[in-house]
């Protein structure tokens, strides 16, 4: 984009920016500053400066696959609830998909083994700085929400999720641009293993036009709300509420 600096070089690009991470936040004002800078524009105008939203991110093949792939946010959940199902290998585990929607379901990691699967290779950046590329195979988000009638006041997708950071739960939200793109998935396997539990274990969303951060593990419930506002600190996200970090991540 011509005169424009992207916002992936504005968080990733610049050395002095990799003191921010996925897993710790930097306390210097021009990180910070840059981190806010999506909280100051409007959503609309974030998501206009990316241009083509319905556009793939780049796919890459199993030759590519990255020797290590690092673990971002947390690496576990102490959770009781949690860690009873991880010990039962998740067999009685249950996603919940609710809010905003005509038939809430209830599905377990069996049926969405069994429902129609995309896999991707692709790359993840983390607003650390790193990359890095792995295999995910998933349900399509966008095929979970037609089954449960979304309905047509929803305006946002938001992830309540297993883990916690700082005493406080952990979630993410994004747009139905963002929930019904072909790429967007909510990933049970990882490199044709199930996924790692330092992965998000045993579900993650993968969102692939957007930074590391809004790809949130551990995933319990999905609900459909029509405003973020009245959720957590009301800015969308963990990351968002509590260290400023911009609602729309993309890349």
């Amino acid at each position: 984009m011509t005169g424009l600096v992207s916002r992936r070089n504005l968080l990733v690009g610049g050395g002095s920016l990799l003191l921010a991470g996925c897993d710790r936040v930097s306390s210097s004002p021009t990180v910070r500053e840059t981190l806010s800078w999506g909280e100051r524009a409007s959503r609309s105008a974030q998501r206009w400066l990316i241009g083509d939203r319905q556009a793939l991110a780049s796919e890459f093949t199993r030759a590519d696959l990255s020797p290590v792939f690092r673990v971002n946010g947390s690496t576990h959940v102490t959770a009781a609830d949690y860690m009873r199902h991880a010990a039962n290998g998740f067999a009685d585990w249950t996603l919940a998909v609710d809010g905003l929607v005509a038939q809430p379901l209830s599905l377990s990691l069996g049926a969405l083994r069994a429902a129609p699967s995309r896999t991707q290779i692709t790359r993840h950046d983390c607003v650390e700085g790193w990359s890095a590329i792995a295999e995910w195979t998933g349900v399509p988000l966008g095929l979970l929400l037609r089954r449960a009638g979304l309905s047509t006041r929803a305006r946002y997708i938001v992830f309540h999720c297993a883990d916690s950071l700082a005493g406080k739960p952990y979630y993410e939200s994004i747009d139905l641009v963002d929930a019904f793109h072909p790429q967007t998935i909510l990933a049970y396997a990882m490199n044709r293993a199930p996924l790692p539990i330092g992965h998000g274990a045993p579900l993650r969303l993968r969102v692939e036009r957007q930074l590391g951060y809004k790809h949130a593990k551990y995933v319990m419930r999905i609900e459909a709300v029509e405003s973020l506002s009245g959720l957590h600190g009301g800015k969308g996200g963990f990351w968002e509420d509590a260290h400023d970090y911009q609602w729309y991540a993309g890349i």
